[in-house]
């Protein structure tokens, strides 16, 4: 079967998006290169690695009364992006790319949703998003809406290109679509980045060259993107700079400096605020309260934790699933079962709180430090009953400690039948655990089968995905695999850490490829000096 016959193919399973089999089959009549993108593979049994914990983010209570909930997730559009990434994984940003996409049928069926979810998924390969972008808008009546634009900026100031991001805004303007949103934007990236003056000057900039007058709200957006980015010192000197002579702060200009200074673990820092906050006139409310409660947890001071979570009701603040979602977290990752069963149960039973996801996978997070296994899977039982999940959260925290406990071939079973529990398909992260568990187990070759499984997903892998994937292979001595993989990160337009290089440099050496490694180091250098152009 060739190129264009396969394309036509693909747009067949556009058509319709929940007819896996029928594009499985077509596929595995194929030998072309392609196809191996579209491949689901069945796996032999080995291990796993890593996973960060659940994220704070709420859901339903034990009355069940979300178990009629839908969802209401548009499948079509999220299988026909999945398709169109593909395509643009196989062919890149190279003069190919509009003739595949071309082929496969698809300028008729876009649409803004379409081409936003395509992006959101294209969110670790700028380069790769720029080319579907402005392949999309040369299209007959189609047009970029802000959020196209706004997801276009967001992985473009991932790898840097900040030159092509004051193009698109400049792009925006013209056509009437800019807002302050996109300012948010673009001072976090260039905050990530580490370049705070640059982020404290697109602010800036914000009036003086757009004429967008910043209220309280983008004041503390940009107080709040500064503290996240880690840069909580920057963001103190904004605000004693601004404070009363360019805003007047809320008490949401406050806590997100408590938070900032509690991420640090500042204690001294994190009182001076909460002087400075009363002195204001704002007494601590209940995301002040969780703040606190996180820093002391963080910093292992369980008994002050606990007692600001009495002083809270106290003083008839009430708690929400975020505070017992910290405290059921903090004493479980410490192994202190029965606390977290305690706060568990006081949520349940909260007339103020509504459990979601987020407190079930803390939950379920306590029972797994405590290898209580079994009793994490009847939680998420109780989550399905309740229609509150599991979520690829849940899985990927039972995956973490499966790994840690060495019960690699169930968490490998575990990871297989994501696929059949709507909602819990395999994101990133869950493939960055399957991938790093074979490179660090073995083989890796099974490590590979996970990757090209992802990529047939249309998931656009990380840095910290390749990472993960090129340390596992230059280990077992696949250099020139490794190379391969380093090339096609820089062909996404993503700088390598310079650990990454520097490994793979010495392993290159070992080799006496010296060759190699001046022809990549010439390609990062073209990646730092050379912006993105239309």
């Amino acid at each position: 079967m060739g190129p264009q016959k396969l394309l036509k193919n693909i747009s067949k399973a556009l058509l319709k998006p929940s007819d896996l089999s029928s594009l499985h089959s077509i596929i595995s009549s194929s030998t072309n290169p392609l196809l191996k993108m579209h491949i689901l593979q069945n796996h032999t049994i080995y291990s796993i690695q890593r996973s960060s914990f659940c994220t704070l983010s709420l859901s339903p209570p034990t009355v069940c009364q979300n178990a009629n909930k839908n969802p209401n997730l548009d499948n079509s559009t999220t299988h026909q992006a999945e398709t169109i990434c593909k395509i643009v994984s196989e062919f890149g940003n190279s003069s190919s790319l509009d003739s595949a996409l071309e082929s496969a049928n698809i300028s008729h069926r876009l649409s803004p949703n379409l081409v936003l979810e395509v992006l959101k998924k294209l969110n670790n390969a700028g380069i790769f998003a720029l080319s579907f972008f402005r392949w999309a808008e040369k299209k007959q009546s189609f047009q970029h809406t802000p959020e196209c634009y706004n997801s276009l900026i967001e992985s473009l100031g991932k790898i840097k290109q900040f030159k092509m991001v004051w193009l698109l805004v400049d792009e925006m303007k013209l056509k009437g679509l800019l807002s302050k949103d996109t300012f948010v934007l673009v001072c976090r990236r260039y905050a990530r980045a580490k370049k705070v003056q640059e982020a404290i000057d697109s602010f800036v900039k914000m009036e003086k060259r757009y004429g967008f007058k910043p209220e309280l709200h983008d004041y503390n957006r940009l107080l709040d993107t500064l503290s996240k980015s880690k840069q909580v010192e920057k963001a103190q000197e904004v605000f004693d700079n601004w404070k009363n002579r360019t805003f007047t702060p809320d008490i949401k200009s406050y806590t997100i400096l408590l938070e900032g200074w509690g991420q640090e673990g500042n204690f001294l820092r994190l009182n001076e605020v909460c002087r400075e906050m009363r002195e204001d006139g704002f007494e601590p409310d209940v995301v002040s309260y969780n703040i606190l409660i996180r820093t002391y947890c963080k910093a292992k001071r369980f008994d002050e934790a606990v007692e600001l979570y009495y002083e809270m009701e106290r003083k008839n603040i009430k708690a929400t699933t975020h505070v017992y979602c910290t405290l059921i977290h903090a004493f479980g990752s410490e192994r202190k079962l029965d606390e977290s069963i305690k706060f568990f149960e006081l949520c349940k039973g909260s007339d103020d709180c509504v459990i979601e996801a987020p407190t079930y996978n803390a939950m379920v997070g306590a029972y797994c430090w405590s290898a209580r296994i079994n009793d994490a899977y009847k939680l998420m039982d109780e989550m399905r009953k309740c229609g509150v999940g599991p979520n690829s959260r849940t899985y990927d925290v039972i995956l973490h400690h499966l790994v840690k406990l060495g019960r690699t071939k169930e968490a490998y079973g575990v990871f297989r039948r994501m696929d059949d529990e709507m909602g819990c398909e395999p994101t990133g992260s869950t493939y960055e655990i399957m991938v790093r568990m074979f490179c660090n187990v073995g083989p890796t070759d099974m490590a590979v089968r996970v990757w090209d499984q992802m990529k047939g997903k249309g998931v656009i892998p990380s840095m910290q995905m390749f990472s993960a994937l090129i340390d596992g292979l230059c280990g077992c001595g696949k250099i020139d695999d490794a190379c391969k993989y380093f090339t096609d990160m820089l062909d996404m337009g993503i700088r390598p850490p310079d650990r990454m290089f520097r490994q793979l440099k010495q392993f290159l050496r070992n080799e006496g490829k010296e060759d190699v490694i001046g022809v990549l180091a010439s390609r990062i250098e073209k990646i730092k000096e050379t912006p993105v152009v239309d």
